[in-house]
């Protein structure tokens, strides 16, 4: 019975242990397959890398060696380095260096970009490069050729020696210490010089782009967690011992406190968050289903408007509209007069089935709403509207507040027109006629408008 038994089980083992095999060394093989290439990939990275900061070191050369009347020759070098700058940011950021101090680096290279792009955008003829400016554009030059050195030094290291990337990554993920890489110990000393680097002088609105808010921005004094506590029932118009307060970062910049409370059989209840600082509401949610829509876009945009009223969000009008899964979601922009802050913006999520508010977004006016003392503008509107494109309609115009791409709050004339079958909103300064901005507007954008 044995024998007969083993005679059958036999050739069903084999080919059992044949097909194990086989199918281990298929996923051998493929493991190997993706490691190669994620090998690949991380070596061309850093080989990109060492290259184009070399070409940046080329070009900043290149740039100062132009007599600076040379405005268009100026502007195209300075855009140069701008765009080398960006590929090497890039390059970086496909490197494993997420748990890697590298910072410094990425940092440099980020203000370098916008330095030279803030100098390239602008009118060289009227304003040219200052001494100040002058002096870091060569100190970059200087610091450009330490880093590419360094980084070529260590290109010769990984060719010569045959080293891998992904060690670097397996080192970084298991926390050895210490980290004896070769390559890790590069990218750390050159992090550490440029953390050195006294000379070169970033302007303030360079710096500018880079601030983070933080709750010391904000007035007001520090509230507790009972306040806040009081302040969400308030809000929800419910009994305050049905919340729970729990406080988010202590000590930190962000310092916040979060709000939970349960609603019915939704798993995802009410969250809400507010500032340590002053007590304000940055958000607030209480998703849930919306089965149905029953209502249309004017219907949902006057909910929210009456929602943000009732809330102390005084003067809002919408400026965008989105739709989805049933739900409206419907920005809007503070107005005082012909006037739109773009910068005091709130953000309302209204379900469609019944006009219920079940989000409110409002971080950005929290930080952004004061008082400001506009001046007024240097120019007409008839003045800023000649630097319109001959073809393009208006059909509607109004004063502006934004922020432009270089993050400095502007002000500017809104003309809302067509042109090639697409309606725009193009922004003008109003006081040196640049077109700071240009926006396409959906049709459901245009519709919630009116």
């Amino acid at each position: 019975m044995y024998r007969r038994l083993s005679i059958v089980m036999f050739p069903i083992l084999v080919v059992a242990l044949i097909g194990a095999g086989v199918w281990g060394y298929l996923e051998h093989q493929e493991k190997n397959a993706i490691l190669i290439k994620a090998e690949n990939q991380y070596q061309r990275a850093f080989h990109d890398l060492s290259f184009h900061v070399d070409r940046l070191h080329n070009e900043l050369g290149n740039t100062l060696a132009i007599n600076t009347a040379s405005q268009d020759s100026y502007k195209k070098g300075l855009v140069n380095v701008w765009r080398i700058t960006n590929q090497a940011q890039s390059e970086i950021s496909q490197l494993p260096l997420s748990l890697l101090p590298f910072n410094k680096t990425g940092e440099f290279l980020a203000n370098m970009s916008n330095f030279a792009y803030r100098a390239a955008v602008r009118d060289l003829n009227k304003q040219p490069l200052n001494q100040e400016e002058m002096a870091t554009l060569n100190a970059l030059y200087t610091h450009a050729d330490e880093i590419s050195k360094d980084l070529r030094g260590m290109q010769n290291k990984v060719l010569a020696n045959n080293l891998r990337w992904m060690d670097v990554e397996m080192a970084l993920a298991t926390e050895k210490e210490p980290l004896d890489n070769t390559i890790i110990d590069g990218f750390q000393t050159v992090d550490k010089k440029v953390s050195e680097y006294s000379d070169v002088k970033w302007s303030p609105s360079i710096m500018n782009l880079f601030q983070t808010r933080d709750m010391k921005m904000l007035s007001g004094n520090d509230v507790t967690a009972d306040e806040v506590k009081q302040k969400a029932a308030t809000f929800l118009n419910i009994d305050p011992s049905a919340l729970q307060v729990v406080e988010n970062g202590a000590g930190s910049e962000y310092h916040s406190f979060s709000v939970s409370a349960n609603r019915g059989n939704n798993p995802g209840g009410i969250q809400m968050d507010y500032s340590t600082k002053g007590g304000q509401l940055l958000w607030f949610s209480a998703d849930r289903e919306v089965p149905e829509k029953k209502l249309d876009f004017r219907r949902a945009r006057d909910a929210a408007a009456e929602f943000l009223d009732s809330h102390d969000f005084k003067n809002m009008t919408a400026v965008a509209y989105d739709e989805y899964s049933n739900n409206a979601n419907i920005t809007f922009a503070s107005r005082d007069n012909n006037m739109i802050n773009y910068l005091d913006k709130v953000a309302v999520k209204v379900a469609m089935d019944n006009g219920e508010i079940i989000g409110l977004q409002a971080t950005d006016y929290v930080f952004d709403h004061k008082e400001r003392q506009l001046k007024a503008p240097k120019l007409t509107q008839e003045e800023a509207r000649k630097v319109l494109n001959p073809n393009f309609k208006v059909d509607g115009e109004a004063m502006a507040l934004i922020r432009n791409d270089m993050k400095e709050e502007v002000q500017c004339y809104q003309y809302t027109g067509k042109i090639n079958g697409g309606i725009y909103k193009i922004f003008i300064n109003a006081d040196t006629g640049a077109e700071e901005k240009i926006e396409h507007v959906r049709k459901e954008d245009q519709q919630v408008q009116t």
